[in-house]
C-alpha cells in the first residue's frame, strides 16, 4: 500500500495532481481544498494517500493532513458513499465542520454538499455518530449541547477553529431562551475580550 508520497508537482488538473517521485508520475485525486493549497508546479510536496483497487483500475487519493485521510477512509466505509462523493464532501467542508455536522446530527449542513441528499446525510449521521463520539475522529463537538450546535457551526463558518468555538460556546448561559443570533453575538463577545 502507498501510505504517502513526497515528490515534485508535475501538473495539476481540476481534481488531481501528478506528483513525480523518483521519475515516476503518480496521478493523485484530491479534494479541491487540498489542491488549492498544495503548491505550484515544480515545488516539492508531501501528501498522505489512500490506494484503492477497483475492478479494472487503481486510484490514488491524496490529502494534506492525516485527519483528512482518516475522515476520507471513514466516509468511504459508509454504504452507498464512494470515493468521489467523499472527495466532494472534503472539498466543500473542512474536517472540523464535517465532524461537527456528524457529531451533532446537523443534516442541513451535510446537505449543502453537492450530491448529498437528506437520505445520505441521515445515513452518515446514523453510521458515523458513534465513531466520532468514540474518538475515531477527535472533536470537541461531541461535548457541545444540542441547543448550541448552530452557534458552533456559525462560529466555525466564520473561521474560528472547533476548539476556539467550543470554548466560546462553553461561556454561554445554559438552557436560555435566547435565539441563535443572540447566542452567536454572546459567543462573539467572548473573542472580543
Amino acid at each position: 500500500m502507498i501510505a504517502s508520497l513526497q515528490g515534485i508537482v508535475e501538473s495539476m488538473g481540476g481534481d488531481y495532481a501528478i506528483i513525480s517521485v523518483g521519475g515516476v508520475g503518480f496521478r493523485v485525486y484530491m479534494p479541491t481544498s487540498v489542491l488549492s493549497t498544495l503548491g505550484k508546479v515544480g515545488e516539492e510536496v508531501q501528501v498522505y494517500t489512500h490506494l484503492r483497487v477497483a475492478d479494472d483500475d487503481i486510484f490514488l487519493y491524496g490529502f494534506g493532513t492525516a485527519d483528512e485521510l482518516t475522515l476520507f477512509e471513514t466516509l468511504i466505509g459508509v454504504s452507498g458513499l464512494g470515493p468521489r462523493l467523499a472527495l466532494a464532501m472534503l472539498s466543500a467542508l473542512t474536517v472540523e465542520q464535517m465532524t461537527i455536522a456528524i457529531a451533532t446530527g446537523s443534516i442541513d449542513l451535510l446537505t449543502t454538499v453537492p450530491g448529498i441528499g437528506r437520505k445520505m446525510a441521515s445515513r452518515l449521521v446514523l453510521e458515523l455518530k458513534d465513531k466520532i463520539g468514540a474518538g475515531l475522529i477527535a472533536t470537541p463537538a461531541a461535548q457541545v449541547a444540542q441547543e448550541n450546535t448552530d452557534v458552533l457551526a456559525a462560529l466555525t463558518s466564520l473561521g474560528y477553529s472547533v476548539s476556539e468555538a467550543s470554548r466560546a460556546v462553553a461561556t454561554l448561559p445554559a438552557a436560555s431562551d435566547l435565539s441563535v443570533e443572540e447566542r452567536v453575538k454572546l459567543a462573539l463577545q467572548y473573542f472580543g475580550g
